[in-house]
């Protein structure tokens, strides 16, 4: 029995990637590590949008931001230090991975760690709107 989706429908030409990646998000949609998104206007038409990403006891070496095929990737990896005795562990060294699709022409500008937040700047520069007409050949 084949699925149906909204991305299934013949006037949607060329989406089934972004079927995929919508699939591929939601397998790995957890609550941790918490994190907002802002959106804002430039003076020159861009939209800009920062995600802040709360990833206190980790360090700048422990965390990897990267873009891949339209999908930023966050990961934080922490290790257990050997030869620590603790009476009380209530800080787990944790691994994490946070997804984020992106839209076609959305830039990534940006990452700094400060007081134990990430913040990612993105742009998506203001995009020109184009309208051709086709000829019509006749065989």
């Amino acid at each position: 029995m084949s699925r149906i989706s909204v991305f299934s429908a013949p006037f949607l030409l060329g989406f089934d990637a972004f079927e995929e990646r919508i699939d591929r998000l939601s397998r790995s949609a957890d609550g941790y590590p918490p994190y907002n998104i802002e959106r804002s206007q430039g003076e020159d038409g861009a939209e800009r949008f920062l995600i802040s990403i709360a990833v206190a006891g980790f360090s700048q070496a422990e965390l990897d931001v990267m873009v891949d095929d339209h999908q930023l990737q966050v990961r934080g990896r922490q290790k257990d230090e050997a030869g620590k005795d603790f009476l009380h562990r209530g800080i787990a060294a944790r691994q994490f991975q946070r997804s984020f699709l992106l839209a076609e022409g959305m830039e990534v500008r940006d990452a700094t760690l400060g007081h134990g937040m990430l913040v990612i700047a993105l742009e998506r520069p203001r995009a020109v709107k184009t309208a051709r007409k086709i000829d019509i050949r006749s065989l």
